[in-house]
């Protein structure tokens, strides 16, 4: 028994990274993730043998690694994916959940939503078609997303006779593009075929003008800074516990996820937005408790005095604050069908908080493919990014999306409709 637990340990400490794929219609994403998971031997036997049976059934010269990853069968063969699908799997080095959006340009905000908690992006290009529009608007999320690394797979080589010309002519026009974007920390150009596995897990013997690693390997080996912030205390309350019973008569906890920093007993901290202050006295899980807290773990803090704390309130410490405000900056990107009404009203959810919020001012939207400014047309309709002041009933404690994914993000919710119309970033 003890040689199992140890091999679990071992999977428990690995890291696990986050990736999103985006990439145009029909740019073999999804071959590309059923190759990682074939090759990577995450799939079962039954699984092999069905996808093989329907490759044949259909005619398919090889196996049809894309029927991995479509899904639902009706759905499959109506040839379109929608929605994010999250997939899993590991190899001996790292864990990793895919979040796979879809490409139609139609999908912006799902990939909005895929791509919001990944560390990691892979934007596919088509070797035969070179940067297009759609890889221009993907750059640009990942980049407005603070996503540090991008992978640009350069893929279906093999219909361009593995030249390194059109490679190292897509690298250039890429380049010249992401010049103009101000957050990608690393981006790494990698030449593949999904169809035929090359370069995806295994290096690629018919590019040998390619010194880089295979996007597996990249995968497993890049460096994953921390993701969290590490240095501001934020601690959304999500819950107060008061279990009146006898044997916990006296217990006040206040449940949530840390957002940042870290919290131990005996630590100064402010209730925001009240300004009240006391000391965290202990730090509860279900299994005892601890020394200290940081993001993301879920706890249950208890302090050394009695406050009017409720939902929605937040614990931080006083020498790094966040901002208290009812005006807001924001980037946002609308979801709805419907345009956006300037004067409407919404309900804006951020943490664990809920206040209704009204459109002040309507900025800009972003022309993603030129990422100029459109500044004459300033309704929102589906899918369109730009940025905007909001008025909130009552005070949201933030930061900035980019000191902090967590605080800094929101949604807004038609207040009639009950809809979720936008995802926004603080500024």
């Amino acid at each position: 028994m003890s040689h199992q637990s140890n091999s679990t340990d071992g999977y428990l400490d690995m890291g696990l990274l986050r990736f999103t794929t985006a990439g145009s219609v029909d740019d073999g994403k999804s071959t590309l993730i059923g190759r990682l998971l074939y090759d990577s031997k995450a799939i079962f036997e039954d699984q092999l043998e069905a996808i093989e049976t329907t490759s044949k059934q259909r005619g398919d010269e090889n196996v049809n690694l894309a029927l991995l990853t479509d899904g639902l069968r009706a759905e499959r063969e109506q040839g379109i994916t929608i929605d994010v699908a999250y997939r899993y799997f590991a190899t001996p080095r790292r864990k990793f959940i895919i979040a796979d959006t879809p490409g139609h340009i139609q999908y912006t905000r799902n990939m909005v939503t895929g791509a919001s908690t990944a560390n990691l992006a892979i934007i596919l290009v088509d070797a035969r078609k070179g940067v297009i529009e759609q890889t221009c608007r993907h750059s640009f999320i990942a980049n407005l997303l603070r996503i540090q690394h991008v992978v640009i797979a350069v893929n279906k080589m093999d219909l361009v006779d593995w030249s390194e010309d059109v490679f190292k002519r897509i690298k250039r026009d890429f380049t010249k593009f992401a010049s103009r974007l101000d957050n990608m920390v690393e981006v790494s150009f990698i030449p593949i075929s999904a169809l035929v596995g090359d370069n995806v897990v295994e290096k690629s013997e018919r590019m040998p003008w390619y010194q880089g690693p295979s996007l597996l390997y990249h995968l497993e080996t890049v460096y994953m800074g921390p993701d969290e912030n590490h240095v501001d205390a934020r601690f959304p309350i999500q819950w107060v516990i008061r279990p009146h019973s006898d044997e916990y008569h006296d217990f006040r906890g206040y449940a949530g996820r840390v957002a940042g920093g870290v919290f131990k007993p005996e630590d100064e901290v402010v209730v925001m937005p009240s300004g009240f202050n006391a000391k965290v006295k202990a730090i509860h899980t279900m299994d005892g408790e601890l020394e200290e807290a940081f993001a993301p773990l879920s706890v249950t803090l208890t302090l050394d005095r009695e406050i009017d704390i409720s939902r929605g309130d937040m614990l931080v410490k006083a020498n790094r604050p966040p901002k208290c405000d009812q005006d807001l900056e924001a980037m946002i990107c609308w979801f709805s069908e419907k345009p956006m009404n300037s004067r409407g009203k919404f309900i804006i959810r951020h943490t664990t908080k809920e206040t209704k919020a009204v459109v002040k001012d309507v900025k800009y939207k972003v022309d993603i493919n030129s990422l100029h400014k459109i500044e004459d047309d300033l309704e929102f309709k589906l899918n369109d990014i730009g940025r905007i002041s909001l008025r909130t009933a009552a005070p949201l404690c933030y930061d900035s999306y980019s000191k902090n994914r967590t605080t800094g993000s929101f949604v807004l919710i038609d207040a009639f409709t009950n809809e979720t119309v936008a995802a926004g970033m603080m500024i």
